[in-house]
């Protein structure tokens, strides 16, 4: 058994790894844990706490996805719903499409307040009172006193039974172009799982991301008998050698079918952390990320 979770994950890793312990499926696991981060306040870049998008709108991103079976479920631009990656779980169990998109409304008091200090420091007065009606372009393009939140929270489970799941939730990009997708939804970009290689989640930039189909790539460079060490950095040149559009951050969360893990990334923090736990382990441990060449 072995659970892997970014920064973010903290208020769920431990309910995930409980659930684990008692034999729980790793997508019933990851439910679990999930859920809570949703819930947490202080998550500003998931769930009830994150960031909406530039008209103030709620839009939630979330995806699921099977080792066994390889079947997966997405969800984008959600709206009304306060667990993306739950809703994502029932595309993929019950309908025989792969992402759907939806409406609705969710914004925490904190994340208003966020909002409305960063429109007072960010927008003129004359353009606040005409957004939903004018261009947004030049808005949604971070500038030198601004960069966009590009956290998420992914988790990585191997049951009891050998069997893999990943899921990802995500408010994504503060205050993005209204329909803005990162890569959470994207099935190869921020999450991939297979039981035969292993499993990797991405959070940061989406748009790099899915340019490079990053979680898909780990698992292929993996198949192909790298390391996960070796596969993440072979990935992380991957995003190096991308040109034009938005380059910011991007961490890499991976695992390979023994249970060895790597967690690395362009353009780290410098307190990048994640949570793993595995068999045996009395708790989940905080561990700091390798920063790639």
């Amino acid at each position: 058994m072995l659970l892997l979770t970014n920064r973010e994950g903290r208020a769920g890793v431990g309910t995930s790894a409980d659930a684990l312990g008692r034999g729980e499926s790793a997508l019933d696991a990851i439910e679990a844990g999930i859920k809570l981060v949703d819930l947490d306040p202080q998550a500003r870049t998931v769930g009830y706490g994150g960031a909406p998008n530039i008209l103030g709108e709620m839009e939630l991103d979330g995806s699921a996805m099977c080792g066994r079976t390889l079947r997966t479920g997405a969800v984008g631009a959600l709206k009304g719903y306060l667990h993306p990656f739950s809703v994502a779980r029932q595309v993929m169990e019950r309908l025989p499409h792969v992402m759907l998109v939806g409406d609705g409304e969710l914004l925490s008091p904190e994340a208003r307040a966020d909002y409305e200090r960063w429109l007072d420091e960010h927008v003129p007065p004359h353009r606040r009172e005409n957004l939903k009606d004018g261009s947004l372009t030049d808005l949604v393009w971070p500038d030198d006193r601004f960069r966009p939140t590009g956290g998420t929270t992914v988790f990585l489970a191997r049951a009891s039974d050998g069997h893999w799941a990943g899921g990802v939730s995500t408010s994504g990009w503060a205050y993005k172009h209204p329909g803005r997708l990162g890569d959470s939804p994207v099935i190869g970009a921020g999450l991939y799982v297979d039981d035969r290689y292993g499993g990797a989640a991405c959070t940061g930039t989406g748009e790099m991301t899915i340019r490079a189909g990053t979680a898909r790539a780990v698992v292929i460079y993996m198949k192909q008998g790298a390391t996960v060490m070796e596969a993440c950095l072979e990935a992380v040149a991957d995003l190096h050698a991308l040109q034009g559009g938005y380059l910011g951050a991007v961490n890499i969360h991976a695992a390979d079918r023994d249970g060895e893990h790597f967690v690395t990334g362009v353009n780290l923090k410098q307190d990048a952390h994640y949570w793993y736990w595995e068999e045996g382990m009395s708790a989940p441990e905080s561990r700091p990320a390798t920063p790639a060449e």
